[in-house]
């Protein structure tokens, strides 16, 4: 067992967590593990979307696993208080009602959505129904607010193997080609080594005094391990969510704790806590989907806070993100619009893993952004060793189908979205503190939990993304904002575990309103 939290650890024996078998490869466990304590949301639902990332093809695969998990967030409509009756103290008394039941949840390829007209037709196709299953969930979970209405929290689960052979996944949105497999896309197992997890489900349910809300996932990617999930070489992930109900202030809302485990067959995992736009493209995806985030910020004005606790780091090739912006806009600056040969993803992320290098360097400048540009807006070119920062970046790379990328570059992965993607990736580093981000390395780590209150705002104002020359500037609308970490082609199991809370999204009063006169002035 982990010493730190009580959770099985990766090579520990774990014979409690056996479930009952479903329809499918998603389960409801008997009870709650032991371990099952901290992490968030009243009603839980499973989402899904396609594994975009080396997955697309799979989504469908023994009826509707969930890759994404979503959760409603605060109070009154996840759960219904009936605050007409209270204890021997006076205090109120709660109940939860969970608005997707079972059977939502085993929605299926080819199954007719609950409420929808006779007749109409089905959707067969696994990677058309899972957008459209999310939009189902949705609505079941849709919560009235202002200024728009909101759904839930979305936990992204992502599998790096790729199957070369199998030409699943487009290249930068385009119909791929088989190629012979390479070092850089890993798929120890062969054939089917892009499976969809088994996952084990415990429903958020009150604690005996009827205080404190709890629930929780986990699973693994080793179809063959369900009877013994943690012994030896086998992959595992867990989040649980816990929150007290009565409480109030900024104390008192959830706290997800996440464990992620790597194994020989599954060396490239990604676990994290996500909040998408609660209408329109997120970050990755070129369909409407459903989400927490009611207004889209926008650079330069917003700011994120929020509280992570790294209890286990994951090895030297964990990429942990202490945030990561996702968005899409078109080389020429327009927005995406669904056509996958000419959108492009575009990802920041802040890597706090001490042991991460900086490939930027003088004598790698393809690895570099062609420009930094500091808080007070002067810029430097990468060719300026004496003023570039290089030690700031871990690594830049141009999308796919960028016809004007300064040379020397390096092209992104051309698999991992079902479009092209550009990725900037930063280190701490002292040019990152006005900001309010990590300026030395191990700040924030293990053993360093902190509350961050980081101006990602106007960070992502300042940095570098391609655009075609003469085209006007893109607007920087961050539909995506997440946390967690990316193990990255490990080569041996590795382990990570942290908690995050109080994650919050700011953007000011006035800025809502002034965007809707199509100005940018906030704060």
């Amino acid at each position: 067992m982990s010493p730190r939290s009580g959770t099985p650890a990766c090579g520990a024996t774990a014979s409690a967590w056996h479930g009952r078998r479903g329809t499918s490869a998603t389960r409801s466990a008997r009870r709650p593990p032991a371990w099952a304590a901290p992490a968030v949301p009243i009603a839980s639902i499973f989402s899904v979307r396609p594994f975009h990332l080396f997955l697309s093809s799979f989504a469908g695969v023994v009826e509707w696993v969930a890759t994404k998990i979503r959760f409603l967030r605060k109070r009154g409509s996840l759960f219904r208080s009936a605050e007409t009756s209270s204890d021997e103290e006076g205090r109120p008394v709660y109940s939860v009602a969970h608005l997707v039941s079972d059977a939502d949840n085993r929605l299926g390829a080819g199954d007719p959505f609950p409420g929808s007209p006779p007749g109409a037709a089905r959707v067969t196709d696994a990677d058309l129904y899972a957008p459209a299953k999310e939009l189902y969930l949705g609505d079941r979970c849709q919560v009235a607010d202002t200024p728009a209405p909101w759904q839930f929290w979305m936990v992204m689960l992502k599998n790096g193997n790729l199957d070369t052979t199998a030409a699943a996944c487009p290249e930068n949105g385009r119909p791929a080609r088989p190629f012979p497999q390479t070092s850089r896309f890993p798929c120890p197992a062969g054939a089917g080594c892009m499976n969809q997890p088994l996952l084990f489900h415990n429903r958020t349910a009150l604690d005996d005094a009827g205080r404190r809300l709890r629930g929780g996932l986990f699973g693994t990617y080793d179809l063959d391990a369900a009877a013994g999930l943690g012994a030896g070489d086998v992959s595992f992930y867990s989040v649980t969510w816990e929150k007290d109900v009565a409480a109030s202030g900024r104390g008192g809302g959830w706290a997800f704790h996440h464990k992620l485990c790597t194994s020989t067959k599954y060396p490239w995992l990604m676990l994290y806590l996500r909040s998408d736009a609660t209408r329109g493209f997120s970050g990755g995806y070129h369909y409407d989907t459903r989400g927490m985030t009611k207004t889209v910020p926008e650079s330069p004005d917003f700011k994120v806070r929020l509280t992570l606790d790294v209890k286990q780091g994951g090895g030297r090739n964990s990429q942990f993100y202490l945030m990561d912006m996702g968005s899409c806009w078109k080389n020429d600056g327009r927005a995406c619009d669904g056509d996958t040969a000419t959108d492009v993803t575009r990802y920041s992320e802040m890597i706090i893993n001490p042991a991460t290098p900086a490939w930027c360097s003088p004598s790698r400048i393809d690895q570099c952004p062609p420009w930094h540009t500091f808080r007070n807006g002067s810029r430097v070119h990468r060719r300026d060793g004496a003023r570039f920062p290089y030690g700031a970046y871990h690594v830049y790379c141009s999308p796919g189908n960028a016809a004007r990328a300064e040379q020397p570059t390096t092209y992104c992965d051309a698999y991992s979205n079902p479009q092209a993607q550009e990725i900037l990736q930063l280190l701490p580093h002292p040019v990152w503190g006005e900001f309010g981000y990590p300026t030395a390395r191990g700040q924030g780590w293990v053993g360093d939990p902190r509350a961050w209150d980081l101006d990602v705002g106007a960070m992502s104002q300042a940095l570098y993304f391609y655009q075609d020359p003469g085209t006007p500037p893109a607007r920087r609308r961050w539909t995506s904002l997440d946390v967690g970490t990316e193990i990255y082609v490990s080569d041996r199991a590795e382990e990570a575990e942290w908690t995050l809370s109080g994650f919050d999204i700011l953007v000011p009063d006035k800025c809502i309103k002034s965007q809707q006169r199509a100005s940018n002035s906030c704060w």
